[in-house]
């Protein structure tokens, strides 16, 4: 089973554990959407303020066109996975208006030949150019969102998140090629963006 399988199948073994709450929710993210990623979404009432949150997401292909203004590059690599569970606090009634959120963040990485002229906080991007980065990394962070209803059983959510997020990752000298530079895994700290959602949210 590929790890496409695995990520939706996670996600979807919340649907049992919904069936017996008031409200449970169904999601993608029009954010990942657009940039070819695959990706799902469920969440469960817990309390009346109270939710669980749990998203998939998924690229395993090449960049292409469709990432070139990020990329600046034909042939970048831009592969990963995460799962990304979160417990969120809403300040009035759940599934509607502001919410805090605690979420972790685990999956894998596979980034390189990348034309990303630009640093934030601390993060120097430009390094994607001339080498490949493959590895893992797990982390933690919290965000804030909100929820506009739309229809009946339509939400529109918008999040963002900021945490922490530690890799294991080994350095290869090009995008297409499989000789590695280092003998051991290397280890980095990352602190920046780990959550942007565009959510559209079917709720039952």
């Amino acid at each position: 089973m590929n790890i496409r399988k695995k990520l939706i199948g996670l996600v979807l073994l919340l649907l049992p554990l919904c069936a017996g709450a008031q409200n449970f929710a169904l999601k993608t993210n029009l954010y990942a959407d657009a940039a070819a990623a695959v990706n799902l979404g469920a969440e469960v009432g817990l309390a009346p303020k109270w939710t669980f949150d749990i998203n998939g997401d998924y690229m395993g292909w090449r960049t292409g066109d469709y990432l070139k203004f990020i990329t600046k590059s034909d042939e970048a690599s831009w592969k990963h996975w995460f799962v990304q569970p979160e417990v969120r606090y809403w300040f009035c009634d759940r599934f509607l208006g502001h919410f805090i959120g605690l979420h972790g963040i685990g999956g894998q990485f596979n980034l390189g030949n990348a034309d990303t002229p630009f640093s934030f906080l601390n993060n120097d991007w430009r390094k994607l150019k001339d080498h490949r980065y493959q590895g893992w990394g797990a982390g933690a962070g919290i965000g804030y969102g909100y929820d506009f209803a739309l229809a009946k059983h339509w939400n529109l959510e918008l999040e963002a998140g900021i945490g922490f997020i530690h890799c294991w990752y080994d350095v290869y000298n090009c995008a297409g090629c499989g000789r590695k530079l280092n003998k051991d895994p290397l280890e980095r700290n990352y602190f920046g963006p780990t959550k942007l959602a565009i959510n559209l949210v079917y709720l039952f």
